[in-house]
């Protein structure tokens, strides 16, 4: 019985070439008790695998949350296949606003502690006492009211590309370094200001605001199926985009364009650029933005020093890395002190203060 992958990302690129089928990318996530996460996960790989799905699927005690591709003429099947599970039956699915078809190239299920690293004690607070959703003519609206603060509730390297109108993005790495920040920094606002929240998918706000209710804030709304959903609504209500720019993604596509607007800039001379690419030297894999022109200029490398290793020899290369591990860079994603442009994120009690003033 094959409970893995066993394609590499190139033999399975060669097979969707091949097929020459036209498929969907989507996302989904729920919050529910699940008692063995092993045996679930398991009957999620075989069952799916034989659908020809892929993608980045993390099941846990708390719930699922899944990142994934399908072939387009079996997503009948797959969504029968998620209605015979009780939890998951008429479940929201946030199809992807660009599609590609390689946007996931091997099926990885995955059981962890939990289906987002959120650092937070579950037992402490009660996760289902969550804020009030909004549908995106109704966040519109509030994300307008002066009485309201929105904050993008995604990492730095996500909000640098793209984020709506006015809103504080906390110059963070994870998820769990925002909680912190934003309930210290408005802490004073608790009763008097409508606490909005948004973020790719949703999955971040839902415990984020009941994070955030159980610290005392008494107005705690959150987008309803996160920047995906909010732009489905957008176009098939004709509704007026708040968005600005990209919406980042954690699959091999990196990011949808939500508008024509450019935000960000290169990380290494400065140009209007928004586009993230990883340093070609594999001993750095720096996730970052590159124009066309530095990325000419620099081999598609972030510095010299990885330009001239990734000029050696592929077992040279091999060598150099022995021993060495992961760079941390990879986990600092775009944060590498030789980058001499990088985003200046503001500070949250800077841009309350000026919004209050």
């Amino acid at each position: 019985m094959q409970l893995y992958n066993k394609l590499s990302a190139k033999e399975r690129a060669e097979l969707i070439d091949e097929a020459g089928k036209s498929r969907l990318t989507l996302s989904f996530y729920q919050y529910a008790h699940i008692g063995n996460p092993q045996i679930f996960r398991d009957h999620l790989f075989l069952t799916w695998d034989a659908l020809e799905v892929l993608g980045r699927i993390y099941v846990a005690h708390e719930g699922i949350n899944g990142q994934l591709s399908l072939p387009a003429d079996r997503f009948n099947e797959f969504k029968a296949h998620l209605d015979s599970i009780d939890f998951l039956k008429g479940i929201r699915l946030n199809i992807a606003v660009e599609q590609d078809n390689k946007s996931f190239l091997k099926l990885k299920v995955k059981v962890r502690n939990k289906i987002v690293a959120d650092g937070l004690n579950d037992e402490t607070f009660d996760v289902t006492n969550k804020g009030i959703h909004l549908a995106a003519e109704q966040f519109n609206s509030f994300i307008e009211d002066e009485n309201t603060v929105l904050v993008d509730m995604r990492n730095h390297y996500e909000s640098e590309i793209g984020h709506f109108k006015n809103a504080i993005t906390p110059d963070v790495d994870t998820f769990r370094d925002s909680l912190d920040i934003i309930e210290t920094d408005l802490k004073d606002h608790k009763e008097d200001k409508n606490l909005v929240m948004y973020c790719t998918g949703g999955i971040r706000c839902e415990k984020a605001s009941a994070y955030f209710k159980h610290k005392g804030f008494k107005n705690v709304y959150q987008l309803e199926g996160g920047i995906i959903e909010y732009t489905r609504q957008v176009k098939e209500q004709n509704l007026d985009n708040k968005f600005l720019g990209q919406n980042f993604v954690f699959d091999d596509r990196r990011a949808e364009r939500i508008s024509e607007d450019i935000i960000a800039n290169c990380h290494q001379c400065g140009a209007p650029f928004d586009v993230h690419t990883n340093c070609a030297n594999e001993a750095c894999h720096l996730l970052f933005i590159q124009c066309p022109k530095c990325q000419k200029e620099m081999e598609n490398c972030c510095s010299t020093t990885c330009m001239e290793i990734n000029r050696l020899p592929h077992e040279a290369q091999k060598e150099l890395r022995k021993g060495q591990g992961n760079s941390n860079d990879i986990f600092k994603k775009g944060r590498a002190n030789h980058l001499p442009y990088k985003k200046d994120l503001r500070n949250i009690f800077d841009h309350f203060q000026k919004k209050d003033a």
